[in-house]
């Protein structure tokens, strides 16, 4: 009894020295059965475990503490919490296998009565050491998530200071000299749960565009997703041959428009619509710019074409920066485009069939190229109903949808009203 007291006042590490020398090589093997799993986070395990087959004592609350410890650096040293107890029980596993002879014997009850008390020491060691490693990775995770929100601020804010950002961004592995574009997706109501959100997203966007400089976070109730573009390459010579129109050059240093744009839209959207809460989604996808300004203005491009998509009733999930590049040009010079708006579309304001149904039919109409079989299909009337519309605008307006002089004018008044909200909106200018 006065060797048991000892040994519970003193703890298990007060071994004999030929035990030590056991213990250590014990722990040696299990850590190779672990895949190389430090020995230190095994601390006064085996002791213990020694210890509990000799006189059957189970480890008191200072030892437990302190395994809780071993469980905590082995998540901040980024071991698997599965190899960390693999590490534990093999070590009991070999320690039970070599206890020397001398500290068992050929008696059942001895025998059984020592191998309880050694499952009673790791049932609890390997419990504690499981509640340490995972309060850890709870700290790790909010205090990762915090850094990452930051940085998604300071990357979107744009006037952040750049050396800064770039040392803070290499642990999330993002290559700011890159191309990038930033993606945003809007919940029908309210973000739902955030961490599956993210979680699901970096998985598909990983696993389908092959590319690990990839950000995703939250900001203002959206989702955002910072993921690298494809920067502009010459490609290699072509043969000889009939020369193709030359088209637009993308500007140096900036990707040119592409598909790319729309796939990670796509993909976004795909993914989200998996998710239990949180439907429909609308996602909005910025164009590709360089450096870190780049992805400044690609999250504005981003967030003022999610505005505008709703604003103008736009029915597609995704949208991006490309298709309302028009929409962003008619509204930079904003007392222009009122001024357009009004002087062009007011007298329609006098129909008596409705102001409404001669701009949905002008939209209509330039929407299908000018074709009025076309148009009348898309408002579910007949052709006649449309030509009349059209004959009504002209008179009313002195401007005829089917003349190519008139049209484009004609054509940037009424983008200009779905903008401005207009005739709902009484002075657009505020819109």
């Amino acid at each position: 009894m006065a060797e048991r007291g000892r040994r519970e006042s003193t703890g298990a590490s007060a071994a004999p020295p030929a035990q030590q020398v056991w213990l250590a090589e014990v722990a040696t093997a299990a850590a190779r059965d672990a895949g190389g799993v430090p020995v230190q986070l095994l601390g006064d395990y085996l002791p213990m475990l020694a210890d509990a087959a000799v006189s059957g004592r189970r480890p008191g609350r200072a030892e437990l503490d302190a395994v809780a410890l071993l469980g905590r650096q082995a998540a901040e040293q980024g071991i698997s919490a599965g190899r960390v107890v693999q590490l534990y029980l093999s070590a009991a596993r070999r320690l039970w296998q070599d206890l020397p002879m001398v500290e068992r014997c050929g008696d059942s009850e001895v025998v059984r009565a020592s191998a309880a008390a050694v499952l009673h020491v790791i049932d609890d060691a390997v419990a504690t050491l499981a509640d340490g490693y995972a309060v850890a990775r709870r700290d790790l995770v909010r205090r990762e998530e915090a850094l990452r929100r930051e940085l998604v601020d300071d990357l979107l804010r744009g006037d952040s200071d750049l050396g800064s950002v770039v040392e803070r961004a290499e642990p999330f592995g993002l290559d700011l000299a890159r191309v990038h574009q930033v993606a945003l997706a809007a919940p029908s109501r309210r973000l739902p749960d955030a961490d599956a959100a993210i979680s699901a997203l970096e998985a598909v966007i990983f696993d389908r565009l092959g590319d690990r400089d990839v950000l995703v976070a939250t900001k203002e109730h959206l989702l955002v997703v910072l993921a690298p573009a494809e920067p502009a390459a010459a490609g290699p010579t072509a043969p000889a041959g009939p020369t193709a129109p030359a088209g637009p050059t993308a500007p140096a240093g900036r990707a040119a428009p592409s598909g790319r744009d729309s796939e990670l839209g796509e993909l976004m959207h795909g993914e989200l619509e998996r998710l239990r809460h949180g439907r429909p989604w609308r996602v909005a996808v910025g164009r590709p710019h360089p450096g870190l300004y780049g992805i400044a203005r690609s999250y504005e491009e981003a967030r003022e074409a999610l505005t505008m998509a709703g604003r103008l009733h736009v029915d597609r999930p995704v949208i991006t920066a490309h298709d309302l590049l028009v929409y962003r040009v008619l509204l930079r010079d904003q007392p222009a485009i009122v001024d357009l708006v009004s002087a062009v579309l007011s007298p329609l304001l006098q129909a008596r069939i409705g102001v409404g149904a001669l701009l949905d039919t002008l939209d209509a109409y330039f929407a299908t190229g000018g074709v009025a079989t076309e148009s009348a299909k898309r408002l579910h009337v007949s052709v006649r109903t449309v030509t009349y519309r059209l004959g009504r605008v002209k008179a009313l307006t002195g401007y005829d949808a089917a003349d190519p002089a008139h049209r484009f004018t004609l054509q940037a008044a009424v983008l200009g009203a779905k903008v401005l909200n207009w005739p709902a909106e009484t002075r657009p200018g505020t819109a």
